[in-house]
């Protein structure tokens, strides 16, 4: 039994030398997992950085890529084009001193994306894996009245848990973000309860500009939006606003104009999960496990839809 003082997250990773910290939804997925990156970094282990990217990967030249469907991005791949959040990222960091390479993982099926997952964890002899997602919804089961953008994250966490690592983990953070997909935040407080009563959930923390992570973090973000400026990063936005105190509608890109944010200080916790748990918790993970094609994985997702009785949306009372 751990102590109380102790995270228990990076107590998972203290024996870890090889870290994979990965972006699960695409986007800028990434950059949420950016604050764990870095505090990995700064305890002297080795990390990797991946995401499954909604860039343009189909014309990067052949020497870019490592196996099918995942590829090699530093500050100089693809300078022409505008939106690659991956390079963007990659060339904040070396302007930082740290290692600047992001990885690319295809919008793939799972089969697929295992492969690719697979073919990442041999070349860097990975013995952790951190899944991130900028958002809740990567804890929807997938019997709620709303599951925001499950497609990208059920498939990552299905890819990777059928790849043998001593350490894999997934967390969530960004509270409440997801509300603009129709997800029921009450919902996700459930779902975290009986991944509580499974033993799989591991707390929670916050990340405070206090901290270098922090710091940096919200430069990170800062940066992307000004080299990224027709389509910002509204939940890494969102977080980094929440990082730095604002609270309410704090708007911060013309992409929300029209709409209320509630930007608050629970944006800023980290939920920290055993994949196997979440994996469990989610009701049609066997029915995405023969997928190639991402469409396929939204069809079979669908289809589940169709079958199940719904949860109504629940409401927080406080």
């Amino acid at each position: 039994m751990a102590s109380l003082h102790i995270n228990p997250l990076f107590a998972r990773l203290e024996s870890a030398e090889r870290v994979l910290v990965t972006g699960a939804g695409g986007g800028f997925d990434i950059y949420a997992g950016l604050p764990i990156a870095l505090s990995l970094f700064h305890q002297g282990k080795h990390v990797q950085l991946a995401n499954l990217s909604f860039s343009a990967l189909e014309g990067l030249p052949l020497d870019s890529w490592l196996a099918p469907d995942v590829a090699v991005i530093t500050p100089e791949t693809a300078l022409h084009q505008a939106y690659f959040p991956e390079r963007t990222l990659a060339q904040r960091l070396g302007m930082h001193g740290y290692p600047n390479t992001v990885h690319t993982l295809s919008r793939v099926g799972v089969q697929p994306l295992r492969a690719a997952y697979r073919a990442l964890i041999e070349k860097y002899d990975i013995d952790a894996v951190v899944l991130v997602d900028g958002g809740t919804d990567i804890l929807m089961r997938g019997d709620e009245s709303g599951l925001g953008t499950p497609e990208e994250d059920l498939a990552s966490v299905a890819a990777l848990a059928a790849i043998d690592v001593p350490e894999r983990l997934v967390v969530s953070i960004g509270f409440g973000i997801d509300a603009y997909h129709g997800v029921s935040h009450g919902l996700v407080l459930e779902n975290i309860a009986a991944l509580e009563r499974d033993g799989s959930f591991l707390g929670a923390f916050s990340v405070s500009r206090t901290t270098r992570e922090g710091a940096l973090f919200v430069d990170a973000v800062a940066h992307a939006r000004h080299h990224t400026p027709d389509h910002p990063s509204i939940v890494n936005g969102s977080i980094a606003a929440a990082v730095q105190g604002a609270f309410g509608d704090a708007q911060f890109t013309s992409r929300t104009r029209g709409s209320e944010l509630f930007i608050n200080p629970l944006m800023t916790l980290c939920f920290a999960f055993e994949l196997d748990g979440v994996a469990r918790n989610c009701r049609y993970l066997d029915r995405i496990e023969d997928t190639h094609l991402i469409r396929q994985v939204s069809s079979a997702i669908e289809s589940f839809r169709d079958e199940v009785r719904q949860r109504p949306p629940r409401r927080i009372p406080h």
